[in-house]
């Protein structure tokens, strides 16, 4: 997809405010895009960090989950942005409270529009893995069921008319700025090093991985096109290809031998001893085991737009990796 400008104009204080809830990897994003289009962006955060925040957007702490303090953060919103993601292992307790904070806040603060970014974990997984707008939403894990249950609370709010709601979902993220995902910190900490990567499941299995760009240009899309509310997009995703080519890829870029192993079930459990959210993986692990590719032709076309070539992707991750990271150890 096109990438957004060099060029910040000005906002003036008669542009449309643009509320972002989540400052983590999409939402700053999401602010660069839209304060180069001159619109007014306000960023809130759990955290009073203002890390990873463009120059003109103002940062607001606040715990979104209270819907209290959302309707204050979101004052003046024209639109607001649901960009926020509990760490995984309190999804049980904070998934649910998170949307409803959201979505109660948006409407009390008179926001015209809520967007909000989802993921796959919603759908059953058909025998050729196509998942689609229309795939039908049976959960096969516990975060796949709680991820369901949430985003209910604001597709019913759309449907009551309570707030204009525009739905996008996306595979696992891999870009620039991408830290929390199977090509996170982690993995390009271990190429840095000339190490052997993790991964989940086959890695011949073709798997959709969604560039992260793309996908704030797609929920800036949504956030700014009126034919975008109602139901649930797609956003764009490039063909699902097996997560070996990737690794194959990147490792080519950085000019290392491909290496890899497979997490095991039993290892995650270990690590979860140190790392909570490791000891979640398991269940997650179906997404590797079968084909699980995204459809996002519906999306493509009606805004006429096409996802950014693997190639490119390749290239532009690699070289953020490697400027983040290090070059790779002798």
């Amino acid at each position: 997809m096109t990438s957004t400008t060099s060029t910040t104009p000005t906002p003036t204080a008669a542009a449309p405010l643009h509320v972002i809830a989540g400052g983590g990897q999409i939402g700053p994003m999401v602010a660069a895009r839209l304060l180069a289009r001159g619109l007014r962006v306000r960023i809130v955060r759990r955290s009073a960090s203002t890390e990873g925040a463009p120059d003109g957007a103002e940062t607001v702490q606040a715990d979104v989950r209270d819907a209290a303090q959302a309707a204050r953060a979101f004052a003046g919103a024209d639109v607001v942005y649901h960009c926020a993601n509990p760490r995984y292992h309190v999804w049980g307790t904070e998934l649910a409270p998170l949307m409803r904070g959201i979505v109660d806040g948006a409407i009390a603060a008179g926001a015209r529009r809520l967007v909000v970014l989802g993921n796959l974990y919603v759908y059953e997984v058909p025998e050729d893995g196509r998942l689609a707008e229309d795939t039908r939403v049976a959960p096969v894990s516990k975060k796949g069921a709680l991820r369901a249950a949430a985003d209910e609370i604001a597709l019913a709010a759309g449907r009551r008319g309570d707030i204009e709601v525009a739905f996008g979902r996306a595979a696992d993220f891999v870009g620039p700025g991408v830290t929390q995902a199977l090509f996170g910190e982690r993995y390009w900490q271990k190429v840095a090093k000339g190490g052997a990567v993790e991964t989940m499941g086959d890695v011949d299995m073709p798997h959709s991985y969604s560039f992260a760009p793309d996908v704030a240009d797609a929920l800036v899309t949504l956030g700014l096109t009126d034919r975008a509310v109602g139901g649930v997009w797609h956003l764009p995703t490039a063909a699902a290809e097996p997560t070996r080519a990737w690794i194959e890829r990147f490792a080519a870029a950085f000019g290392v031998r491909p290496r890899w192993m497979t997490l095991p079930a039993w290892l995650c459990r270990v690590m979860g001893l140190f790392v909570p959210e490791a000891k979640e993986l398991p269940e997650m692990m179906y997404q590797w085991r079968h084909p699980y590719r995204l459809d996002s032709s519906r999306f493509c076309e009606a805004f006429g737009v096409t996802p950014t070539p693997i190639e490119r992707v390749v290239a532009e991750t690699a070289a953020w990796a490697r400027a983040t990271y290090g070059p790779v150890a002798a």
